[in-house]
């Protein structure tokens, strides 16, 4: 029965997958909920200990419902999954990316810094996250002339 129900679960992120590609957000993360509940994770995005499924895979299932909930511009849910995609898989960068986009987006310039300096130490060739680094310094800075 167990082979069964790791099957079960690989159709259901496969389909989850399916519709975030073609943009149909709200039946997604409805799979991708159910998925990470299967694995051992809770309703909240916290991941409990002994998860059934493979790191790599819940970690994209919590990185996906986060941008899902980021495009709904539910910014703070957005960054529990990005962060629940962290803890399940530290080496996936690019949770800490989207999760340094919000933070620079609610001018959180320190902690922004932090997750952008993270892609680049766990993959230097992320350009976007160079660009996002620079951007954040300069505003940073002009945030600071400005004395607000």
């Amino acid at each position: 029965m167990e082979g069964r129900q790791v099957q079960d679960s690989h159709a259901t992120l496969a389909l989850a997958q399916a519709h975030f590609k073609k943009g149909e957000y709200t039946e997604a993360e409805t799979l991708y909920s159910a998925y990470i509940l299967h694995c051992g994770g809770t309703a909240s995005g916290r991941v409990l200990p002994g998860s059934k499924c493979s790191p790599e895979d819940l970690a994209t299932a919590y990185n996906n419902r986060g941008q899902i909930k980021y495009f709904r511009v539910d910014f703070y849910e957005a960054m529990d999954d990005y962060t629940s995609a962290i803890e399940v898989q530290p080496s996936f960068e690019v949770p800490y990316y989207n999760r340094g986009l919000i933070l620079y987006r609610l001018g959180y310039f320190d902690e922004a810094l932090e997750d952008f300096k993270k892609v680049l130490a766990l993959n230097p060739g992320f350009q976007d996250a160079t660009l996002s680094l620079k951007q954040t310094l300069l505003d940073k800075e002009e945030k600071q002339r400005r004395n607000y």
